[in-house]
């Protein structure tokens, strides 16, 4: 039996590097997936490269919006149109080694439904740039609020066991969101501690500008999380300094 498995890509003026996703996808061992890219209105030539793909894949789908959305938004959009029992996500930067979804699919049959695995991290040219980012064994709800060690790029969810849900529609920290979402219906999500992906850290990304991402972070806690000002401060410290640790040192 081998269950389809839904992938989630948002797409926005990609172009440099849409391609090299798109065939890290098709590079799997695993082939019963399908790709979801869903384009939040490019102006770039993105679109042309995914239709180019999608014209030889049938299993690549493309879905394009008529207005920018932002990225929580485009997400929820290919999680409402995934018809897989296993979710994932891959976005439109970032590269999967290729026994990424084979290594994920038999991890997450044995648990409760949620794993997650560690990743290279590379500059934009794909040369190293910090050394790789290995996760914990395992995670709960609290340690998610003190540090967020599941990436997007590597959370694999069986949405058989767990149902679909929705994230947050904030602009920073929406998977975020998503995790602790699962992380109330079952106590943990289990770490591989094999690198199975590539995170490419790109100069002007959102996440590069730490103070903005401060602000948002703590909006995060007192907004979305709902917690008390006590509380806040609690995780926000905990952050910067788990935010310290994976960076530089």
């Amino acid at each position: 039996m081998n269950p389809l498995v839904s992938i989630i890509t948002p797409n926005y003026n990609a172009s440099r590097y849409i391609a090299a996703t798109i065939e890290s996808v098709q590079n799997q061992g695993y082939e019963n997936w399908e790709l979801l890219i869903v384009d939040d209105c490019s102006t770039d030539n993105s679109v042309e490269i995914i239709k180019t793909f999608q014209q030889k894949d049938e299993r690549i789908k493309l879905l394009e919006l008529p207005q920018n959305v932002g990225p929580a938004i485009v997400r929820n959009k290919g999680i409402k149109q995934a018809q897989g029992s296993f979710l994932t996500f891959i976005d439109s930067d970032d590269i999967w080694l290729p026994n990424f979804i084979e290594t994920s699919l038999n991890k997450v049959i044995n648990t409760k439904g949620f794993v997650f695995a560690s990743y290279h991290r590379l500059d934009e040219d794909l040369k190293p740039c910090y050394k790789d980012f290995i996760v914990p064994d395992k995670v709960n709800y609290s340690d998610i609020l003190k540090s967020n060690s599941i990436s997007c790029l590597t959370a694999f969810i069986d949405i058989d066991k767990l149902g679909k849900l929705y994230m947050p529609e904030i602009l920073y920290r929406q998977d975020m969101g998503l995790w602790l979402q699962y992380l109330k219906t079952i106590d943990v999500a289990i770490g591989i501690k094999q690198p199975l992906a590539i995170y490419r850290i790109r100069k002007k990304s959102h996440s590069r500008n730490k103070l903005n991402l401060l602000k948002h972070q703590w909006e995060f806690y007192r907004n979305v999380a709902k917690l008390s000002i006590f509380n806040s401060l609690y995780y926000f410290c905990s952050w910067i300094f788990f935010g310290i640790r994976k960076y530089y040192f």
